[in-house]
């Protein structure tokens, strides 16, 4: 499913390949419009630091149930840099997706594409190594401004970014704050706002990511011996 990839060493080494892989990011799709099944993608990491799981799982869209899942527990495979978070996550995420049995259509990331620095975030960076479509929803923004959109469901804005949209805002619960989607490989914005809303019936974070995360906070746990006073405890990933 992956291509191998090198490991960048340095900062300018990672920015070296944003600026390579970029170009070859499809940011208009227009993408599936009624993915069988849809893979949500997340990672955890010790309170150390110095250890991290990556989960994804493989959901039917029709029932939103689970139908395939991995996990890989291993060492961040980069620096905390911010804008570069996909590189610490990238080779950990891949080794998951290679253990899949199901090929997801679709590949949603708790983080961004491009509503990123430099237009590359880490949906952008796992569509264009694994060649599937891909979408960053992310929690909290990377970058740019908004209007608050309406409080019902289904109301966005564009997320502007230096005079570019990069994403958009959207509600998905009534009177909830929204998430931030973005594209990142073979997908429109529309699609994947679409798609957003279709993974997202009953809470304010797709299905997708919901799933994801308690399985690599479940995988993160079994793998940090058990805590005592001082013992390693689970903290949240990147932005992505």
């Amino acid at each position: 499913m992956c291509q191998s990839q090198d490991q960048p060493r340095t900062v300018a080494e990672a920015v070296a390949v944003q600026d390579r892989l970029r170009p070859l990011a499809d940011l208009v799709g227009p993408g599936p419009l009624r993915p069988a099944t849809v893979a949500g993608l997340d990672v955890a990491y010790a309170e150390s630091g110095d250890l991290l799981a990556a989960a994804v799982t493989v959901l039917d869209t029709a029932t939103l149930a689970v139908v395939d899942r991995a996990v890989s527990v291993g060492r961040p495979a980069f620096g905390y840099v911010p804008g570069l978070f996909a590189f610490r996550e990238l080779p950990a995420l891949l080794a998951a997706l290679d253990l899949l049995t199901t090929r997801p259509e679709l590949l949603v990331c708790d983080g961004h594409g491009l509503a990123h620095p430099r237009r590359f975030g880490l949906a952008c960076h796992l569509g264009v190594v694994t060649g599937l479509p891909a979408i960053g929803v992310g929690k909290t923004p990377l970058v740019g401004q908004w209007t608050e959109p309406a409080r019902e469901r289904g109301a966005s804005a564009p997320l502007v970014d230096r005079g570019e949209t990069v994403g958009r805002v959207l509600r998905t619960r009534d009177g909830v704050k929204p998430v931030f989607v973005s594209v990142g490989h073979r997908m429109s914005l529309d699609n994947a706002v679409e798609q957003v809303l279709a993974l997202t019936p009953r809470y304010r974070l797709p299905e997708t990511t919901r799933t994801a995360d308690r399985l690599c906070r479940d995988a993160l746990a079994a793998a940090i011996p058990a805590a005592g006073p001082g013992g390693a405890g689970l903290g949240p990933g990147g932005p992505g």
